[in-house]
C-alpha cells in the first residue's frame, strides 16, 4: 500500500522551510494615552508545552513573577488541519477558559473577522478590550520585563537587579546581535533542517547550524562569557537560546536529524551552561523557572506528530533515549550567582 502523505507540509516547493511573520504587534505600556496599560488579572497568555517560542513566553511570565498577574491558557500541542485545538489532553485546558473555544483560531477571529494569518502561539490577550495584543515571542518577552513592573515587588524589578536585567542598555547591541545569528541560524535553523524536504535544503541547513553551535561553544570560553552567555548575569540571550537547547538532545538530534553532534558529549560548556540553567546552579532565579517550565516527553512525541510521521490517533514509538534527559549538574560546576 502506497504511504500516505504528511498532514501538514511544512516546506515551500524548493525544499526549505520558510516561517511566516507575526501579525499582532501592540504594546502593554504604562504610558498615559497606552490603548494597553498594565493591570492585574487584564491579560492572558496562550501557549501550548512543545513551541520554543511559547515556551520563552511563559519562561519569562515566571522568571519575572508574573503568575499571578497574567493568566496562563494552554492548548495542545498536537497541530491539527484546524490549528492548535483545546482538547484536555497534554496539559491542555478543555477548552478555552475565557469563551469556551475549542480552535485557538476562533479566538483570532474574535479579535479580527478578517484576519487570514496563522494562528501561532504564543498570543498574549487583553480580556478587557477582548482582542489580541501581540503574537511576537520576541517583543511579548520584552513587554514582560518591565511593562508589569509596578505591580510587582522591588527584587523582581528590572530597576532593581543586579547587572541591568535581562536586556541591560550596556549590552543590548552584543544581545541584539547574538539574537539575530541565533535565530537564523540554531532557533529557526533546528526546524530548517527537520522539515527541509530535499537533501540539498536540509544539508544547507545543517552546517550552518552547527557552525553556530561551534560559535557559541568558543563564546562561553571567552572572558566575560560565562557563566552566562554575557557573564554573571542571565540576559535576554540565555532565554531565547535556552529552549532551543532544552530540546536538541531529546528531540532535534534524532527526530529532526540535528545529528552531526550532541549537546551533552561534543559542547561541554554549552552542555554546563544549559545545565546550570535547568538545576538552578547559579541560585540567581524566581523559584526553579527554567526547570519547571520544561516537559520532555512533550518534545519528544510533539515533533514525532511535527514531522508528519503519522497520522491522527494511529499508534507510533516515541523515542525514549537519551538517558538521562538532561544530566545532572556536577558539585565542582554549581554556579556562586548572585
Amino acid at each position: 500500500m502506497p504511504e500516505k502523505a504528511p498532514i501538514h507540509k511544512h516546506a515551500d516547493a524548493d525544499g526549505q522551510f520558510r516561517r511566516k511573520r507575526s501579525q499582532f504587534r501592540d504594546s502593554i505600556s504604562s504610558s498615559p494615552d497606552s490603548e494597553f496599560p498594565p493591570e492585574k488579572d487584564r491579560y492572558a497568555l496562550y501557549i501550548n508545552q512543545g513551541c520554543p517560542w511559547a515556551h520563552r513566553a511563559n519562561l519569562v511570565r515566571s522568571l519575572k513573577g508574573l503568575e499571578s498577574i497574567i493568566q496562563l491558557i494552554v492548548c495542545d500541542f498536537e497541530l491539527t488541519k484546524e490549528g492548535w485545538l483545546f482538547t484536555g489532553r497534554n496539559g491542555s485546558d478543555e477548552k478555552d477558559p475565557l469563551y469556551g473555544f475549542t480552535r485557538m483560531q476562533d479566538l483570532y477571529k474574535k479579535a479580527d473577522p478578517e484576519y487570514e494569518g496563522r494562528f501561532t502561539v504564543p498570543a498574549l490577550w487583553d480580556k478587557k478590550a477582548e482582542t489580541i495584543v501581540n503574537n511576537e515571542s520576541s517583543e511579548i518577552i520584552r513587554m514582560f520585563y518591565s511593562a508589569f513592573d509596578e505591580l510587582l515587588p522591588e527584587h523582581l524589578r528590572e530597576d532593581g537587579k543586579p547587572g541591568g536585567g535581562f536586556y541591560p542598555e550596556k549590552l543590548q547591541k552584543e544581545i541584539d546581535a547574538m539574537n539575530d545569528w541565533v535565530y537564523n541560524t540554531v532557533n529557526n535553523g533546528v526546524y530548517k533542517t527537520g522539515f527541509a524536504s530535499t537533501q540539498d535544503a536540509y544539508e544547507a541547513n545543517l552546517y550552518p547550524l552547527f557552525e553556530s553551535l561551534d560559535r557559541l561553544e568558543k563564546h562561553l570560553g571567552e572572558p566575560g562569557h560565562h557563566p552566562y552567555l554575557f557573564g554573571e548575569y542571565i540576559t535576554e540571550a540565555d532565554i531565547r537560546l535556552y529552549t532551543t537547547m532544552i530540546r536538541f538532545d531529546v528531540a532535534y538530534y534524532n527526530i529532526f536529524m540535528c545529528n552531526l553532534k550532541m549537546i551533552r558529549h561534543d559542547y561541554p560548556r554549552l552542555s554546563r551552561w544549559l545545565r546550570n540553567l535547568y538545576w538552578d546552579g547559579g541560585k540567581t532565579l524566581n523559584g526553579h523557572a527554567f526547570k519547571d517550565t520544561v516537559n520532555f516527553w512533550t518534545y519528544k512525541y510533539g515533533y514525532l506528530r511535527a514531522k508528519g510521521r503519522a497520522e491522527p490517533d494511529a499508534k507510533f514509538v516515541v523515542p525514549k533515549g537519551p538517558v538521562p534527559d538532561i544530566q545532572p549538574l556536577d558539585d565542582d560546576e554549581v554556579t556562586n550567582g548572585h
